[in-house]
């Protein structure tokens, strides 16, 4: 049976991590938490488009010792609930279960993270002997292991470039869409993600850890934004955007030297639909993609295209950034107990998962 695994969450993480527990050769599904009463009582399997596993979604958290998990895919989303995301953490870390997840932001990189934040869950993670590890696709592995990878085929660089470029019509998350990245949205609103301050809360720890790993120090961090309307009314999955709302944002998380050079820099393109903002970076093929560009000797592009659901790129993100967390929770309970970031958690060889 190997491993038993828990996963909090049945939203779009929450059934890639389903799918990644299940596929994994050594770890089983002993548990699933879910926040929705519509929910609990489904088959795990039922969230995943998978033949039944026996095991139902519920709304009591203490499910997860009752079936004796070692691990945690904490998928439930911190965007809007920070704290709770937080305390749920905490709790799991202090019962002895080590907690893989993507949902704090300001943990991507622990070193920058605030203090108390730190202390505080280090402490749950002694007392309970658990470990953490919170990383994600991009905040998460498209900026970190990606770019330090193609770094060490480069003798010379200036700048690492990490791009995510997407038509968010294929996002399967219309209130993300709409009230958190403000397409649709009156052209005089300031989206919240992109307000000012928060891009660097939420990519300045890559941006801080990509530069400490390349021994570079940085001065400061900047962020630009660029935002553009739609010309004409678009539908799709979500409805309708109308024609002047905005169509189209642009953004950068930089990290500046003290001597004007900008070595490290995050990137994104996010349109929701591919007719917006034509000058900008495409993907290239489809509805989005994951790139890095080292500008260097050699001069490097690494462009990653991942689908699921069908062809889907968003949902293929999502994929691959559980697999990450997932992967790594054999690796992590071997370790003491404490919080592990990026540059310490390998990355696993899909080991026992060629289907013949």
């Amino acid at each position: 049976m190997g491993t038993t695994v828990g996963i909090w969450g049945t939203g779009n993480m929450g059934r890639a991590a389903i799918r990644a527990v299940l596929g994994h050769p050594t770890l089983s599904l002993g548990a699933l938490v879910t926040s929705s009463d519509e929910k609990a009582g489904r088959d795990a399997g039922e969230f995943a488009g998978l033949a039944p596993t026996g095991v139902q979604a519920t709304r009591d958290v203490e499910a997860f010792a009752a079936a004796g998990v070692r691990a945690v895919a904490y998928m439930a989303s911190g965007d809007m609930r920070p704290d709770e995301a937080l305390a749920d953490i905490r709790g799991l870390l202090a019962g002895g279960i080590t907690v893989v997840s993507p949902a704090i932001y300001a943990l991507y990189d622990p070193a920058s993270a605030p203090r108390e934040m730190t202390d505080d869950l280090e402490s749950a993670a002694h007392s309970g002997g658990a470990r953490l590890f919170v990383s994600g696709v991009d905040p998460g592995w498209g900026n970190d292991v990606l770019p330090l990878l193609a770094s060490g085929l480069c003798h010379s660089i200036t700048q690492i470039r990490s791009q995510e470029i997407f038509d968010y019509s294929t996002y399967d998350q219309e209130f993300s869409v709409r009230e958190l990245v403000g397409m649709g949205k009156s052209m005089d609103e300031m989206p919240p993600m992109v307000a000012p301050g928060v891009p660097t809360m939420v990519w300045g720890g890559q941006v801080r850890m990509l530069a400490r790993v390349l021994g570079v120090e940085l001065d400061r961090i900047e962020e630009h934004l660029e935002r553009r309307p739609l010309e004409v009314d678009v539908h799709n999955v979500m409805g309708r955007f109308d024609a002047g709302t905005q169509g189209a944002l642009r953004f950068e998380v930089t990290g500046v030297t003290a001597d004007g050079g900008t070595p490290v820099v995050m990137e994104h393109v996010t349109r929701i639909d591919p007719s917006v903002a034509p000058d900008w970076p495409q993907p290239t093929t489809g509805a989005g993609s994951h790139r890095v560009v080292v500008e260097g000797e050699p001069r490097l592009e690494v462009t990653v295209e991942a689908e699921a659901e069908g062809g889907n790129r968003a949902a293929g993100g999502n994929a691959t950034a559980a697999m990450r967390l997932v992967g790594a929770i054999p690796w992590l309970l071997e370790r003491p107990p404490g919080i592990y970031d990026a540059t310490d958690v390998p990355v696993v060889p899909g080991t026992g998962r060629i289907i013949p």
